[in-house]
């Protein structure tokens, strides 16, 4: 049984930050912040609005759009390194607000490389039987751990949801291959202190190689090309990252998602949100081969290949 996304939905809040909003707040630039990140604006979360509530906006769209109801969740998984609380899960929380009476739940703390985890753990229930429609949600309320006083990882973050239900789709679609990864010798590089400390440089370098690197091996297992995809949809990180991954893969600009210049970095939600942004601009189509990559802290790192459609 071939598992892959049947519906998806995303939550962003109302909120709009932009580098000028920035430039009165610290010793930085609209340019500065544009030449290194490509960040433009982000989306800032209210105080009284925490990740739960953003992952439960989310989910309502991504189950509505599988054209399912919350008692067909089997399993629904979180990922996110900024829960409301360390425990109960998000999931749990996400589980009794929804009604998915039936659906186990539990969170994923694999950072910006979260919603790979979370799908790919997801496709093994699907892919054995074990399930039939798993929800993941990736979620950050980043805001809640940026020190607003260190301009080098301050203007980089948002927040926001994504969700996708993962399910059974016909036998040439779905995920063909995917790759997780982990180096955890790179775990000092970026760690949530009280605030999120990353060393920049490291993590840039790490990014490019492993971002290009797992898009390469993902094409080769499916045994595809780099010219069979039409669209890559990378981690919203940096754009200078994102594009070092579109230039291993020889794409065209037109054929690379790009949303971090309207919503920043909002880590595990980056991919879901873009997917989101792509279908309702009419970008992804049915069959159509899709690469999704991601980096985070942890190191972590994880690509898919997705024939798309039901």
């Amino acid at each position: 049984m071939k598992a892959g996304i049947v519906g998806i939905g995303r939550y962003l809040p109302e909120k709009v930050v932009t580098n000028a909003d920035l430039e009165k707040m610290m010793d930085t630039t609209d340019e500065w912040i544009r030449t290194r990140t490509g960040i433009e604006e982000r989306r800032i979360a209210e105080e009284n609005i925490d990740t739960s509530d953003m992952a439960f906006g989310a989910a309502q769209k991504a189950i509505e759009n599988a054209g399912i109801t919350p008692m067909d969740i089997d399993l629904i998984l979180v990922a996110t390194v900024t829960a409301d609380q360390p425990f109960p899960s998000v999931a749990c929380m996400i589980q009794e607000r929804l009604g998915a009476k039936k659906a186990a739940a539990m969170d994923i703390s694999a950072a910006c490389a979260g919603f790979m985890y979370g799908v790919i753990t997801a496709a093994q229930f699907i892919e054995t039987g074990v399930y039939k429609h798993v929800l993941v949600i990736g979620v950050e309320k980043l805001s809640k751990i940026t020190d607003w006083n260190d301009r080098g990882t301050a203007v980089l973050f948002g927040d926001g949801a994504g969700a996708a239900v993962i399910g059974p789709v016909s036998e040439n679609r779905g995920i063909l291959a995917f790759e997780l990864g982990a180096d955890g010798t790179g775990a000092k590089h970026l760690y949530q202190d009280e605030y999120i400390i990353m060393n920049g440089r490291e993590v840039f370098k790490f990014a490019v190689r492993q971002m290009g690197d797992s898009c390469v091996n993902v094409l080769e297992k499916a045994g595809l090309s780099k010219e069979d995809v039409d669209l890559l949809i990378p981690h919203q990180a940096n754009i200078r990252i994102m594009e070092a991954s579109r230039q291993r893969l020889e794409l065209p600009v037109e054929k690379m998602s790009k949303t971090v210049h309207k919503y920043g970095n909002t880590s595990a939600a980056s991919i879901p949100i873009s997917i989101v942004e792509e279908l309702e601009a009419g970008k992804i189509k049915d069959d159509d081969v899709i690469v999704m990559v991601g980096f985070g802290g942890g190191l972590t790192w994880g690509a898919i290949a997705v024939r798309w459609g039901k």
